[in-house]
């Protein structure tokens, strides 16, 4: 059932496929700048985020003294 593997000559020189392997390299650079990117991309979302969530509540709080302030002239607490 097991076949055996033959093995080239010592005095033969394996052949290589140089196209294959510029190609394998190009697709490990690739996937390698598509993952860095990836993570780029994904720390800067988070800052935004939190970027965002600060300024809402900024404007939450700017807008509550605001409210407050008109509250206490109108009806004078």
């Amino acid at each position: 059932m097991s076949q055996r593997i033959r093995k080239a000559p010592s005095d033969e020189i394996p052949l290589v496929d140089h196209e294959a392997v510029r190609d394998t390299v190009r697709l490990h650079r690739a996937r390698r700048k598509a993952r860095i990117e990836h993570r780029r991309r994904t720390r800067r979302a988070g800052r935004r985020f939190w970027v965002v969530l600060v300024l809402l509540l900024v404007a939450s709080i700017a807008l509550s003294i605001v409210i407050w302030g008109e509250i206490q002239r109108l009806f004078g607490l």
